[in-house]
């Protein structure tokens, strides 16, 4: 199984070192499908930021964010944006796809939903799966991936060795 996950200590960071990844990959000629997800600050909120997810590699950009307000507490997740994000993933994703990036194994993947599918068909179709774990799903993960997922540091360079490294 093909499966690696990163995880950064700085919220966010995690995002955009994805999103540089793909990026780098894609300009190097490889074939990338799955999400990264763009955080824009709010002006009228503190501490929240709109969540869009930029479907690769040349889909739509999908709001999955619901703005609630100033004072809203808990989570902003749009579950049926999100849903709609899978459902373009799952158009693009076929045995012409070099790698899955997905931004992050989350609460929705952590209780079966999300692209917990999408991931199981990548690695059914021997397609190498990257995505971020916060640590809130990290034992989630690991049990989905059943010890075969292997840890790269946040870094673009070392997700692309690890890429490289399996796709020999």
């Amino acid at each position: 199984m093909k499966i690696a996950y990163t995880m950064s200590p700085n919220q966010g960071d995690t995002d955009q070192i994805l999103a540089q990844l793909a990026e780098k990959l894609m300009t190097g000629g490889l074939r990338a499908c799955g999400v990264v997800q763009i955080n824009t600050e709010k002006e009228d909120c503190r501490h929240l930021c709109d969540m869009d997810v930029q479907v690769l590699p040349d889909g739509p950009v999908i709001r999955i964010s619901q703005s609630l307000g100033p004072e809203a507490r808990g989570c902003r997740l749009d579950p049926s944006a999100l849903e709609d994000a899978v459902a373009e993933v799952a158009a693009r994703l076929g045995y012409g796809v070099d790698v899955l990036i997905l931004n992050k194994f989350g609460k929705h993947e952590a209780d079966g939903r999300g692209f917990r599918d999408i991931i199981a068909q990548a690695l059914s179709q021997d397609i190498p799966v990257i995505t971020g774990v916060n640590k809130q799903n990290l034992e989630s993960f690991l049990e989905f991936s059943d010890g075969f997922a292997s840890q790269v540091p946040p870094d673009v360079d070392a997700l692309s060795e690890w890429l490289n490294a399996t796709l020999e």
